[in-house]
């Protein structure tokens, strides 16, 4: 299920997280669960807009220290429970972004014990984009998201 990954132009990490995978996908599909992982603190999501349909909207809006970072784009692949992806490439409406960034893929699948292996892929139009994001802090970033959302979904399931 993997996609192949170009080194020059994707970053990628997996983690398997302790919590079952409807929770993950729950998480990353319904709009009130998004505030609470999807940026490292202490920034914060102050809003979310989800359409969960192909061509459907995922937009976000950032406080990034005081700033404000909309954050548009579209839902390019849904398969339940097992992969999304989407992608700032395009706005609803298959409107081209100015100035796109990446496109998220995000695989989950069953590990054992009832946990989650999560794959999270960072697609870039090109290796200067991608070298970028990975010295914004791509590893870290997604790494403290990833942890955050294992430890919210970890509350819902209680």
């Amino acid at each position: 299920m993997t996609p192949d990954l170009n080194p020059e132009t994707d970053l990628s990490f997996t983690r398997t997280l302790a919590v079952p995978r409807q929770l993950v996908w729950d998480c990353w599909t319904q709009a009130e669960h998004i505030p609470h992982f999807f940026i490292p603190a202490p920034h914060k999501v102050t809003e979310v807009d989800i359409d969960l349909r192909v061509g459907g909207r995922f937009n976000t809006v950032f406080d990034v220290d005081g700033n404000r970072m909309d954050n548009t784009g579209v839902y390019l692949e849904i398969v339940t429970g097992e992969k999304l992806v989407f992608t700032d490439t395009y706005t609803e409406g298959w409107k081209p972004a100015p100035d796109p960034f990446m496109t998220a893929i995000l695989l989950f699948s069953d590990a054992e014990g009832g946990g989650t292996t999560y794959t999270a892929i960072a697609r870039h139009r090109s290796p200067e984009t991608r070298k970028s994001h990975e010295e914004m802090g791509f590893f870290d970033g997604w790494g403290t998201v990833t942890t955050q959302l294992e430890a919210y979904a970890r509350g819902l399931r209680a």
